[in-house]
């Protein structure tokens, strides 16, 4: 997993617990390389389990509750570092159908080695769109926070709900339903 992901987890829990505090919880987390991440390294996915769930510990909210947030984190991240990903964009399922379609093609150019998770899209009734999340990292929190991310994004009400697939073994399935004024996106 790039290191940039580990590097925003940290800078997130700065922000919201302190320098100090964060290097703390680090050092009780147990990790390999004792919490130096640069932003081009590559990390096992384990030790961002790790880290979340010592924050999980330090501040009592839930793995889940935490890598929830951090989706929100990544899309202002991301909306920051790439607005090339989003020139072009005028709503949530437009960039939700791009992740695998374009935005990953780029990653792969930029960063050949990276392993990312696989995302297939598709459109069913009105208001109603299907990602089926494909990675064998336990990350579908993180996920669901950045379809949550998006749709805020786009200043657009909607639900998330998310399912083991029943197509795709270890495959989550998110159902993202559009609600309000904006339940029909071009």
């Amino acid at each position: 997993m790039k290191g940039v992901i580990f590097v925003e987890l940290v800078n997130m829990a700065e922000d919201a617990f302190g320098e100090d505090t964060v290097d703390d919880v680090l050092r009780k987390a147990d990790l390999a390389n004792d919490g130096a991440f640069t932003t081009v390294g590559n990390y096992p996915c384990s030790e961002l389990v790790k880290i979340v769930i010592a924050f999980s510990e330090h501040s009592g909210l839930s793995p889940e509750v935490l890598q929830r947030q951090f989706g929100f984190w990544m899309m202002d991240f991301f909306v920051k570092h790439y607005p090339q990903f989003f020139a072009d964009k005028t709503n949530a399922f437009g960039l939700l159908e791009a992740v695998d379609r374009q935005i990953h093609v780029e990653v792969k150019k930029l960063y050949p080695d990276a392993k990312l998770p696989r995302f297939d899209t598709q459109r069913l009734e009105n208001g109603h769109l299907e990602m089926i999340y494909i990675s064998k990292n336990p990350l579908e929190a993180f996920c669901h926070g950045l379809i949550e991310a998006c749709l805020a994004r786009f200043d657009e009400a909607g639900e998330v709900a998310r399912t083991p697939s029943a197509n795709t073994p270890g495959a989550v399935r998110f159902d993202v339903a559009l609600t309000g004024a904006g339940a029909d996106p071009a």
